[in-house]
């Protein structure tokens, strides 16, 4: 039964993730993007409006009005690009 939980609840969240992604690749709606474990040499081939708004260990958000920023991101050796800067459901 726990077992069924564990797989469940990663299936859930492998879902999740998917979804999170497939949605920027196709809108690019979202106010900025989140590049996990990005390449070192990613915003040499970004778009030159490229904006950093924060870099950690194994992340870097990014901000660029292009028109399909995503995809050029994955162009430049992203592998997982994430929406970044949305407020949620609850107000701030």
């Amino acid at each position: 039964m726990i077992t069924r939980v564990i797989l469940a609840l990663g299936v859930l969240g492998l879902g999740w993730i998917a979804t999170l992604a497939g949605v920027m690749y196709v809108t690019d709606a979202a106010p900025s993007a989140v590049v996990f474990f990005p390449p070192d040499d990613l915003l040499y081939t970004t778009p030159s409006d490229t904006s950093v708004l924060s870099r950690g260990v194994a992340s870097l958000t990014l901000k660029s009005e292009a028109p399909g920023f995503t995809a050029s991101l994955y162009r430049s050796g992203a592998w997982l690009v994430l929406p970044g800067g949305l407020s949620g459901c609850s107000p701030r």
